[in-house]
């Protein structure tokens, strides 16, 4: 465990005390994939209850996290946990597949995730992703950089989403991003390019400055309507 994820929960065993069920990892970090300039680390924080008192108990702590450079740690109740799963149906699947008990009670591993809602949230998400990324590259496409990073940025969102979508249509939804990339586009057909550049440059295998974004993004936007298409098509 890195020291910092060593140091967020002793923070939080001192402000919770018995209060505190669970500390989880999730996300890239909990599934090998980390990288510090472009990944977070997810924290999911358990509680016994949630009340003013446990959010005031949280700023300094929550307040410190963010500088450092993540999201404020997940707040839920166990009983949240367990009664959210039809809500949250892609973020419980992957804190299934992929997570580290860092303190106190596994409420993960034995979760049961409703499933009744899991296509039309991967829909949701993939088509509510594409239409603000439309929307934010309509405003940057005299600008490289700001594309650049915008691309840079959205990359991880589609990543997760993609192998949501190879989940549903039965195949292995792996937890590396190349991965995803490969067996998506094998699966779905379309031009994987735009994503092993972008990846690249985060691998800093590429210098950012070497990418055309607006190259790459048609390439790019229809390959995330190619899997739209792919996920829409279950649903007949």
């Amino acid at each position: 465990m890195d020291k910092v994820v060593e140091q967020l929960v002793d923070k939080l065993q001192k402000a919770y005390g018995d209060r505190l069920v669970s500390v989880v990892l999730y996300g890239s970090a909990a599934a090998g994939d980390h990288q510090a300039r472009y990944s977070d680390y997810n924290v999911l924080c358990v509680l016994s209850q949630i009340t003013p008192r446990e959010l005031g108990d949280s700023e300094a702590i929550f307040r410190w996290w963010r500088e450092l450079g993540s999201p404020s740690p997940l707040l839920l109740t166990e009983n949240e946990v367990l009664t959210s799963t039809d809500c949250f149906a892609i973020e419980f699947s992957d804190m299934k597949r992929q997570h580290q008990l860092l303190f106190g009670k596994d409420v993960i591993s034995t979760l049961a995730v409703d499933e009744t809602f899991y296509r039309a949230q991967v829909e949701h998400d993939l088509r509510a992703k594409l239409l603000r990324l439309r929307q934010k590259a309509s405003g940057m496409l005299s600008d490289s950089g700001l594309l650049r990073r915008l691309l840079l940025d959205s990359l991880s969102t589609f990543c997760v989403l993609f192998r949501h979508a190879l989940i549903l249509h039965g195949a292995d939804g792996p937890a590396a991003k190349r991965d995803v990339i490969a067996r998506a586009s094998e699966r779905f057909g379309f031009d994987p390019l735009p994503f092993d550049k972008l990846l690249a440059i985060r691998e800093q295998q590429l210098k950012a400055r070497e990418v055309e974004p607006v190259a790459l993004l048609d390439a790019y936007l229809q390959a995330i309507n190619v899997v739209i298409t792919a996920v829409d098509q279950l649903e007949k």
